[in-house]
């Protein structure tokens, strides 16, 4: 997969794609990560933003840049990429989006910063807006950051065991059940029995049953997706 990050903070990334499962995603040649400073491409003295017509808070990211950036990478690769605006207006980012982006060969990321992006890069450019909660942050970078690891985490090869990744939250729409390993008791608190037990059927039971039980009181909304 080639993924393409556009935005005003390429330096933010590199520590990112330098450690943990994304850097071995790389390091196997699964993942191609691709910084552009979308203020290399702005026409004016690389300014970006610009006053909101019709007045308002902030600063508004200039569409001139952004489309300039695009287009200069899609004159140098004949792939078609699924272009992604980071956005608090987006979808909300969920297992089965990130499952779903993993199927796309080739991923573009644009990083929103001020106020919001001019309303033309979201109609001009053919994207998917992705939100990671209803809350607002001062750019796209983090978001961008989340978005990768969710999808690229999810890639075949990537981990080294496929169940780690169909065992999880949100993975069929429950929360995961409770983890422990060794000691089995620690400052009092014990391993239930039933998972040293070895009897395999018991163990699922006792997963299934606790994946239930936490999501009905941590997060009962999912049951009206179940």
């Amino acid at each position: 997969m080639r993924i393409d990050i556009l935005t005003l903070f390429p330096e933010m990334f590199e520590n990112v794609f330098g450690h943990g499962m994304l850097k071995i995603a790389r390091e196997k040649n699964i993942v191609q990560y691709n910084l552009y400073n979308i203020r290399e491409y702005a026409d004016n003295r690389r300014c970006v933003d610009d006053r909101p017509y019709g007045g308002g808070p902030g600063m508004v990211m200039k569409p001139e840049p952004v489309f300039n950036t695009v287009e200069a990478i899609e004159q140098q690769t004949d792939a078609r990429s699924k272009k992604i605006l980071l956005t608090p207006q987006g979808h909300r980012l969920s297992q089965s989006i990130a499952s779903e982006l993993t199927k796309e060969p080739y991923l573009m990321l644009i990083c929103g910063h001020y106020e919001g992006f001019d309303e033309r890069i979201r109609t001009g450019l053919n994207v998917f807006e992705i939100s990671i909660g209803d809350f607002v942050l001062s750019g796209g970078e983090i978001p961008a950051m989340v978005v990768i690891d969710a999808v690229v985490r999810l890639i075949p090869g990537v981990l080294g065991d496929l169940e780690s990744t169909t065992n999880e939250s949100f993975s069929d729409v429950l929360l995961e059940y409770p983890q422990y390993t060794r000691p089995s008791e620690y400052r009092g608190m014990k391993v239930p029995e039933v998972l040293m037990s070895g009897h395999h059927q018991k163990i699922k039971e006792w997963q299934r049953d606790h994946a239930i039980k936490r999501t009905l009181e941590k997060r009962p909304d999912l049951f009206n997706k179940k």
